[in-house]
């Protein structure tokens, strides 16, 4: 009786043990963005994709066939899903590039059909489509016997597939500052790479810190791997159109001051926005310059309105 109720507490452990990391979509403290929230302004418009093995271990089954570039393009749950295979990527572009906003950036959709049949990617971006850098992740998934079926979310960090379908994983470009070569308020694509779940040296992909991704593998069928169903951008230029300049602001970027010209002394009112669009600064004058100082400001892109009799024209101010 004694043996039986130790392996039931080893096994209850086990299974209810939870990690350092964010719960499943329907739990306290999520970090999971359900596919219709407000926050999304725009959806991936293009992906090119480059299929990985249905099963990298016995690749005469061939590579994934299941959905197209275009299954991962539009609102998730639109178009289907791309089935990536065992190590396969995707690249998608977006209308406008991303931009670092407060908060999360953009969500990653999988179709995850349960909250631990999770199937992950490693996440990268670019600015320039030829430079990609991966965001930093974790995965505190025992490597004692492979997994089938049994990923504990909360083991997860910045893996793409944390969530399940219609759920979206999130990412920060706020993580990426300060990388040569990436500017994280042009993000114009974005970088899914299947996460080879075996826990076998020789096929196994590993986390930032060296630690072994087990997910569920082999998935030896035309749906294996990753199953790609869209990317939900919440911060970008989309739906912001910038005027024909009637004031020039310099410098632009800008750290501690900003300087505003205006090309007349009319009566006039300046203002600045947040992303979020919270006005965090706002002025009338009739003078034709304006010193803004910024060092009250967070890091960020900025709109600068100027509202000038029945007129309105609006800038970029980016503050790093």
């Amino acid at each position: 009786m004694r043996l039986i109720t130790i392996i039931l507490l080893f096994y209850s452990l086990n299974v209810f043990a939870q990690g350092p990391f964010a719960p499943v979509s329907d739990s306290l403290g999520t970090t999971a963005i359900y596919k219709d929230s407000s926050v999304f302004i725009d959806w991936a418009s293009t992906c090119f994709i480059e299929r990985g093995w249905q099963n990298i271990t016995d690749t005469t089954l061939g590579k994934t066939t299941t959905g197209d570039s275009f299954s991962a393009t539009e609102k998730s749950g639109v178009n289907g899903v791309v089935s990536l295979g065992d190590g396969g990527t995707a690249i998608l572009t977006f209308s406008s590039p991303i931009i670092n906003g407060n908060g999360a950036d953009f969500a990653v959709f999988e179709n995850a059909f349960d909250n631990t049949f999770l199937e992950l990617a490693h996440v990268e971006v670019s600015s320039d489509g030829i430079n990609f850098f991966r965001f930093e992740s974790s995965s505190l998934s025992q490597i004692n016997s492979q997994i089938m079926n049994e990923v504990n979310a909360t083991d997860i960090q910045n893996l793409a597939g944390k969530y399940r379908a219609q759920f979206g994983t999130p990412f920060d470009l706020e993580e990426m500052i300060g990388i040569t070569n990436l500017d994280i308020n042009n993000i114009t694509h974005v970088k899914i790479i299947d996460a080879i779940g075996s826990i076998n040296q020789s096929y196994a992909s590993y986390d930032s810190q060296g630690n072994m991704i087990n997910d569920p593998f082999p998935t030896p069928f035309e749906t294996g791997g990753f199953d790609l169903d869209a990317i939900g951008v919440i911060h970008s230029f989309v739906g912001i159109e910038e005027s024909l300049n009637t004031f020039k602001v310099f410098p632009n970027p800008a750290k501690e001051k900003a300087t505003i010209i205006f090309d007349n002394l009319s009566d006039k009112t300046i203002q600045l926005i947040d992303l979020n669009g919270v006005i965090v600064f706002q002025l009338k004058s009739n003078s034709n310059q304006i010193d803004l100082d910024l060092f009250r400001y967070s890091k960020g892109v900025y709109i600068l309105k100027l509202i000038e009799g029945g007129n309105i024209n609006i800038q970029k101010l980016l503050i790093n």
